[in-house]
């Protein structure tokens, strides 16, 4: 039996230590970059619903809003640090005909969220949806 002045047994309790700490940590810090991943992808999605919104309703046409708008959703999104292949995006027009005065442009974007760490593999574990509606001005 080992005694505590047994050359063999010093310093084992160091390296437990730092084996136990480093293996406990490490799913630690990987849960907290993935957190911050899915509140990175939440700000991503509202900026570009937003601004994709404002974009849109600015356009002079609707074939130029509908390129213009996820053009602006792309920027936001890759803004952020997200791929153009996480991105989905619908808009949809209320009151009338898209680009009418006083009719709505709602857009909604979605993004999946990544694993972190893991940019070779198409794995996501969260999706993450933002809506924004806009007015098309009356007088414009």
């Amino acid at each position: 039996m080992a005694g505590p002045d047994d050359p063999a047994a010093r310093g084992s309790a160091v390296v437990e230590f730092v084996f136990l700490g480093a293996l406990l940590l490490v799913p630690v810090v990987y849960f907290v970059i993935a957190v911050a991943q899915v509140q990175g992808s939440s700000f991503a999605v509202v900026s570009a619903a937003d601004y994709a919104a404002k974009v849109f309703v600015a356009a002079d046409t609707p074939a130029a809003a509908h390129g213009q708008a996820e053009q602006a959703a792309l920027l936001s999104v890759q803004d952020f640090g997200f791929g153009p292949g996480d991105l989905g995006m619908a808009i949809s027009c209320g009151g009338g005909a898209c680009l009418d005065p006083g009719s709505t442009v709602t857009v909604n974007v979605s993004l999946e969220v990544p694993l972190p760490l893991t940019s070779g593999l198409d794995l996501s574990f969260a999706t993450v949806t933002s809506t924004a509606t806009q007015i098309v001005e009356r007088y414009g």
